[in-house]
Parts: structure tokens; sequence; C-alpha cells
């Protein structure tokens, strides 16, 4: 077991480069056993959510092979069954999305229910609602479920809730149905349009991602592809907002803009300084950090997985701030650790009440979630003293080399080995 140990209160200063988006890529490897023949997926992030995905692909008899740090060949024509290791899926929630690329493929499935981040109920009943309608049998069995049809026919369909695993997962399931498939109520993240183009640059006939109504004209067969995945959006919005809190000044680079515009918004409400260029974001802070009113919101809201990285921001801002978690249930766990080091924050459901104080010091932090650990590495960089944050490998879901990256821009953490207690 490893930890991370910071010595907060520098400010950070430099470049960062942001790495391919982990939301989009999770499911484009997926969705690579819709191709007949080999694709070459560049701009992966290098991060363990990736690795169980490459696992899966290697798993089922994919030919799976690193050309380069971020660049993967991945040849499903090899692939030896429909059923995705339980051991392996049982570790990401994204797993699911092998489960509509499967079917699309070969009309057949059998998985486990996905594992993942634990912050309240997160059913994939959208999911099975869309495969329904696509004309699929739908069972389960403990936490197996099985997906079978004998012709996938398009079919209308409204999620009842917005939700990206279900556009997603059942656009998958779509491209090779009979017929149009109509998606509405659909999200609009961009990671959903970037997995689109994915889907069409093998051949799919796919129109409206990115917008409340997708349209998928069935085809009959998928090619091959070579294609480059987006920049990670929450990770650029981290790095973000790590500059902002630390009173920093760093070029944030690699990014495109237009898909930071609502984070960009509430850190200059928060009294940043962003500044953007063609594909990078210029993040200053000199003045005190201000109150803010957040509500997070599917796209193009205000990101809940940006809210724990915000919310600890504003745990040193003049007066009290007001945030609404919109989306989840149960995304202010990771609040308790805060407190460990001054922050005064009170939670009712889905409502946290931040007042501000003068700074935090340092603690021994835990992390909870993938994005509730990036929020703990910030809360280290602007606390007086040491932190220790375990549970990483939450974090390195996530984050590519945010050890190096972070110390690149003038921070002082390392990764150290956890040293067992003393019974």
């Amino acid at each position: 077991m490893e930890k991370f140990v910071i010595r907060g209160g520098k400010p950070l200063s430099g470049e960062v480069n942001v790495s391919g988006a982990k939301n989009a890529a999770v499911a484009i490897l997926p969705a690579v056993l819709l191709a007949e023949g080999p694709c070459l997926i560049e701009n992966v992030p290098a991060i363990s959510d990736i690795d169980i995905s490459k696992d899966i692909l290697a798993a089922m008899g994919a030919q799976v092979e690193y050309i380069t740090k971020n660049t993967l060949s991945i040849d499903p024509t090899t692939v030896l069954g429909t059923d995705v290791p339980y051991a392996l899926a049982k570790k990401m929630r994204g797993s699911y999305y092998f489960i509509g690329a499967l079917l699309g493929r070969y009309n057949q499935v059998c998985a486990a229910l996905p594992g993942g981040c634990d912050f309240g109920i997160r059913p994939i009943d959208q999911h099975l609602k869309g495969f329904e309608a696509l004309g699929a049998q739908v069972g389960i069995e403990g936490d197996i479920i099985h997906v079978s049809a004998d012709q996938l026919i398009g079919a209308h369909v409204y999620f009842d809730i917005v939700s990206v695993g279900a556009t997603i997962n059942v656009m998958m399931a779509a491209v090779k149905a009979q017929g149009v498939t109509i998606l509405e109520n659909v999200a609009k993240e961009p990671h959903i349009v970037d997995v689109a183009n994915f889907l069409n640059s093998l051949g799919a006939d796919i129109r409206g991602a990115g917008t409340d109504v997708i349209k998928i004209h069935g085809v009959e067969k998928l090619g091959r592809t070579e294609y480059g995945i987006i920049p990670d959006q929450i990770e650029a919005g981290t790095y973000m907002v790590a500059a902002a809190a630390t009173g920093g000044d760093v070029l944030v680079s690699g990014v495109i803009p237009k898909h930071l515009e609502s984070i960009t918004a509430n850190l200059i409400r928060a009294g940043a300084q962003v500044t953007e260029y063609d594909e990078a974001v210029r993040v200053q802070r000199e003045g005190p950090i201000q109150k803010c009113n957040i509500k997070t919101l599917p796209h193009p809201g205000f990101p809940t997985d940006m809210q724990p990285q915000m919310t600890t921001m504003l745990t040193v801002a003049e007066g009290t701030s007001i945030i609404t978690e919109g989306v989840w249930d149960n995304r202010f766990a990771y609040v308790e650790e805060l407190k460990k080091l001054g922050a005064n924050v009170q939670v009712d459901g889905q409502v946290a009440v931040v007042d501000g104080v003068d700074r935090l010091h340092g603690g021994v932090l835990r992390s909870v979630d993938l994005r509730a650990g990036a929020a703990m590495v910030i809360a280290g960089l602007m606390a007086d003293g040491i932190s220790e944050i375990e549970d990483i490998r939450h974090i390195e879901r996530g984050y590519e080399d945010i050890v190096s990256k972070l110390r690149d821009l003038g921070a002082d953490i390392r990764r150290v080995e956890c040293v067992p207690q003393k019974q």
C-alpha cells in the first residue's frame, strides 16, 4: 500500500499537459468490440481504469498491444466469447459498457453488475430499459446480467433521467440494429460526442450527439479506424482549481476550452483570473477566494465530478458558500475528511454549507472515491504543514502521472510506502 505525502502552502506555477479523457476512453475501448478489424486508439490515459479495460479485452481473446505509453492497438476479431470476466468487471463502474458493445456485436452478453466508486445508488435500469426497447431480453441472477436478442430492432427510447452511461450503452447497442433508433432526453457531455465520433469513424450513422436527441441509423457492418481521444475535461478542471486554490499561476494545456466553460465561470466568480487560448487556459489568483454558490447539473451545467474539488477550495473562501449536488445522492462523504484539516462544512442531504476559514492545517486523509481523492490532494496542497493521503488507488483510476505533474508545477508531493501499524 502506498500514500501521498504533501507539504502544503506552495502556490502552483508552470504548465501542465492534460491527458486523454477517462470517461471517453473507458467507453471507447469496449466499443472497439463492435469493429470488424484492428483499431488504433491514441491519447489513451495511462490510468488504472484503462488497465482494467485492457485486461478485460485481453481475457476475452482480443489482441491488445501498447504502441506507445498512450497509444493502444486493439484487434477484436480474435474475441472468443461474450462473457465479461467477473472479477475484472467488479473492479470498475465503466465495465457496463461491455454490455452494450457485446450486445451490439453479438446480440448477447453475460456480465457482472459493475463496481467502481460508491457515492450513492447508481442503478442501471435506464440501460436495461433501452436494451429491452431494442428487442433484447434481460435476466438478472444475483449480480450477473444476461442480455440477448434474436435481432436488435431500432426503437424510440425516452430516458426517464439524464444518464451518461445509459446514453452511451444504448447508443453502442443500437449502431447495428435493424432500422432507426431515436434516443431522447439523453446526456450531452463531451465524452458522449467523442464516443459517437469514434463509432462514426468505424462506419456507424449516429447524428445529434451533444443535443437532447440522438438518431441512429443501423448499419450492417462496421470497419476499422485510427482515433484520438479528446482531452480530459475533469483532469483539466482539477488542475485549474488546484491553481486557484493555492494562489498560483498555471497554464493548463492540451484542452478544449469550450468544454471547460462552466468550470471557468465558477472559478472567475470565486476570484480567479482565467485566460483562454486556442488549446489552453491560464488560471491565476492573487486576491482572496470569494464565496460561491454552485449546483451540479448534467452538461452543460457544472459537472458533478468537479464538485469535491471546488468545495475544497471554497473551505477558505471569504463568507459562506452553498453547494448543491444535483446529480448523485451521496457525494459529500469526503466532507468528514476536510473537517480533519479544520474546514467548517455542514451537510444536509444533497446540500453542503461551507463557512470559509482562514486556513487549513495538515492531517491524515483518506481518499473515499476518485474525485474526492483529487479533492484531498488539493486540500493537502492548500493546507499549512504536512498532509498524508491514503487509499490513493482511487485517485490513480482517473489521473495519469498526478505526482510528477504536480511536482513539475512546484508542489512538494511524493509517493511513499505505508508503514503497517503495530497491533
